[in-house]
């Protein structure tokens, strides 16, 4: 879905100021749109496959169906993204949307017509038609939504945005109206009780589990860090013919003119690379993935889906353009919002640590401190070179070089600076509480003497 993004081709002698408000801006959020809407996709698709647990050939072709129309997608967004005042582009994704829809509706009844293919809990159930409403009901919300915005987009387009926009925040929305209802009107009745509490090991309305959202989180990472070795090899091998005349056929002298690019691009795998280990690191310790948990997660893959494009930006822009800090800026803010969702995943884990954390990382563990460090450092350096490149704009890109730099050798040094500091703390604590009780000591011995 990034890929229309981070090739917007923004010339050197443009502002890039005027260029994010004209191209940039409308295509950054449009890709988040429909990569929050594909995310809500395959949460559906995983609850499908949750309840139908055997596969035969017309479920496999089913399904390969069904991944087709999800690969076709991005050229969709393309058209939107290019287009976005044309119907066609949005009609075109909200028909691919509604198409994946039925098919997933139609692998339900498949699947609950041929008992043998469901979960073993569903099979011995009385309630097999509770579960089929409640499979369906989460599949197809999504589709009829963009079945409307498919409807207004040759009528209303601002509308139909909002439509597709209601796809990601309708069953957040739909829980909050029940969780209020239930404070107001009090509990639901036996029997719908009941049949909403007779499910199966995992229950199709609680969240992903934690090996699903690691698995696509991984996912993400690698078709990110798959995307910038395709840039660099489509765009920085020179010509043969160029080659042979310019640089009287010196490969090594024509390639020493890529040198800033091959430079953005470790400096961008290398950023990808550390997020990827601090989600690791942290998902390490979580033993259960909460609902606020899992939509954090999936807002800083939205960043992280982004540094294609800071990638992009950073290695087309000539040194000493007048674009260069607008650049850096911008990837520092995409880096710093794909990091600071992470820490927040850290945050609301320790509001539940009982139930979403291993003890090491809880409060007072012996690895609390050491993940506080490691969440943390990214958010702070992106926000201190974004800053620090507005306030020393000659010296933008050798900060940003700096930073690239000196941020896995801080990771690995994490540890030692941790563990001094904590001794450091540790050491000061003990020697603040030596004063007090030789003051209370004092105090003790001259008391008696005043009375």
């Amino acid at each position: 879905q990034i890929l229309p993004v981070a090739h917007t081709k923004i010339h050197p002698d443009q502002k890039l100021g005027e260029s994010v408000q004209q191209l940039l801006l409308a295509k950054i959020a449009v890709y988040l749109m429909t990569f929050l809407i594909v995310t809500v996709a395959w949460a559906a698709h995983v609850r499908l496959f949750q309840v139908i647990e055997l596969i035969d050939d017309v479920l496999a072709l089913l399904n390969l169906a069904c991944m087709m129309i999800i690969t076709f997608l991005p050229y969709t967004f393309s058209l939107m993204a290019s287009f976005p005042e044309v119907p066609f582009g949005i009609f075109l994704f909200s028909v691919c949307a509604v198409v994946i829809g039925l098919i997933q509706a139609v692998i339900v009844a498949y699947g609950f017509y041929h008992p043998h293919l469901l979960n073993q809990q569903i099979q011995v159930s009385e309630n097999q038609n509770f579960y089929k409403r409640h499979i369906l009901k989460i599949i197809l919300r999504g589709p009829v939504l963009c079945f409307l915005a498919a409807i207004f987009s040759f009528v209303f387009i601002p509308l139909s945005y909002v439509l597709l926009g209601l796809v990601i925040v309708f069953p957040h929305l739909t829980r909050f109206i029940t969780w209020c209802k239930t404070k107001i009107v009090g509990q639901r009745n036996e029997e719908e009780e009941h049949h909403s509490l007779e499910t199966f090991t995992f229950y199709l309305s609680e969240p992903l589990s934690k090996e699903r959202v690691e698995a696509f989180s991984d996912g993400v990472y690698a078709i990110v860090a798959t995307l910038l070795i395709l840039d660099i090899c489509e765009d920085n091998v020179p010509d043969p013919r160029e080659v042979k005349e310019k640089f009287h056929g010196s490969l090594l002298e024509a390639l020493s003119e890529y040198g800033p690019n091959y430079l953005a691009y470790f400096g961008s795998f290398v950023t990808i690379g550390l997020l990827w280990f601090v989600h690791h690191s942290l998902f390490l310790y979580v033993t259960k993935a909460t609902r606020l948990m899992g939509l954090l997660n999936i807002l800083s893959l939205a960043f992280i889906g982004g540094l294609p494009l800071a990638y992009q930006l950073t290695s087309e822009f000539a040194e000493k353009s007048h674009n260069e800090i607008e650049a850096i800026q911008v990837s520092c803010v995409i880096t710093f919002f794909a990091s600071i969702f992470q820490f927040a995943i850290w945050t609301t884990a320790l509001l539940h640590e009982r139930e979403t954390l291993h003890p090491f990382a809880r409060y007072g563990g012996k690895e609390h401190a050491f993940m506080f460090a490691k969440l943390a450092l990214y958010p702070c350096v992106s926000l201190g070179v974004f800053f620090l490149t507005c306030l020393l704009s000659e010296f933008s890109t050798a900060i940003f070089h700096l930073m690239q730099i000196v941020i896995p050798f801080a990771f690995l040094a994490l540890r030692i600076f941790v563990r001094i500091s904590l001794t450091v703390m540790k050491s000061v604590m003990s020697l603040s509480r030596r004063k007090v009780v030789l003051l209370e000591e004092e105090e003790a011995c001259l008391s008696p003497t005043e009375t």
